[in-house]
């Protein structure tokens, strides 16, 4: 099959359910694990966002143009602290009111270790399962992406923001207990809560010390000792036995893959 791939759709589930989007069409990835899977880059990336040519994915998928005109592709997101759309320079000030001046969540999950992190509400559970997370659990909800971002800011001074992406795929996380560590940075962070609550009003700082773990089971047969990168751009011929998918990864007996990274690359998918 060939087509632009996008990156996997997940489902919850026990364990969880992929499939891969290549043009219009869906294919189920857990069915194919234990099986041969070819994926040979065409040569060709197509702009997720405007569909023209590209020669450079810039921002898993985009364009330049796109990238430098989008609002989903400016620093903001990344950054969500440094908003400035109350300053009237947002890229897109409709897109912005959908996606960022929404409810959202600032979460603790266990990837690679424990690591502070910030969701809208629309995208739990698909962002813990992107980041390969095994448990995960919201801690604050907030108003907006600007609110979550200076949350975050607060609580990764206590806490790492990162995710140790090779250390993810080696295998499952150590459980720990994140209704202890939640409680432990409400404490530490008390202070600069309750500041966002005065500045925001406290209905829109909203901490939760009641809300469930979520447990995340993958579909993984068997992890790698030692965790290689495979590079459509270098070797546009990604060949081997699928032995699991975690986060947006593939893992192969020859390496793994980030699936999101080649959003809108035009590949052969040949699954056996």
């Amino acid at each position: 099959m060939i087509g632009n791939i996008l990156k996997m759709k997940v489902q919850l589930s026990s364990p969880v359910e992929y499939q891969l989007p290549v043009d219009d069409k869906l294919i189920d990835m857990n069915s194919h694990i234990g099986g041969n899977i070819k994926l040979d880059y065409q040569g060709e990336i197509n702009c997720i966002s405007c569909g023209r040519k590209t020669a450079k994915s810039y921002a898993q998928g985009h364009c330049y143009p796109c990238f430098i005109s989008l609002a989903e592709c400016d620093m903001c997101i990344v950054k969500p602290e440094t908003c400035h759309y109350d300053a009237g320079t947002c890229r897109e000030p409709e897109w912005a009111q959908q996606h960022c001046m929404q409810p959202h969540y600032v979460y603790l999950a266990n990837s690679s270790g424990i690591k502070v992190g910030i969701t809208r509400g629309s995208q739990i559970p698909t962002r813990w399962i992107d980041q390969g997370a095994s448990q995960a659990l919201p801690i604050f909800r907030v108003a907006s992406r600007y609110q979550s971002g200076l949350m975050e800011v607060a609580i990764k001074q206590h806490i790492s923001d990162r995710t140790d992406w090779r250390k993810m795929l080696k295998g499952d996380a150590e459980p720990r207990d994140l209704e202890a560590m939640r409680d432990e940075l409400a404490e530490q962070c008390s202070s600069q809560v309750t500041e966002l609550q005065t500045r925001f009003g406290a209905e829109n700082i909203e901490y939760l010390p009641a809300e469930p773990m979520v447990e995340i089971q993958y579909p993984v047969e068997q992890y790698p000792e030692k965790v290689k990168s495979l590079n459509l751009d270098k070797s546009p011929l990604v060949d081997g036995v699928l032995t699991g998918i975690k986060g947006q990864y593939l893992i192969l007996d020859t390496g793994v893959i980030n699936i999101r990274k080649y959003s809108g690359y035009k590949l052969d998918v040949d699954l056996i």
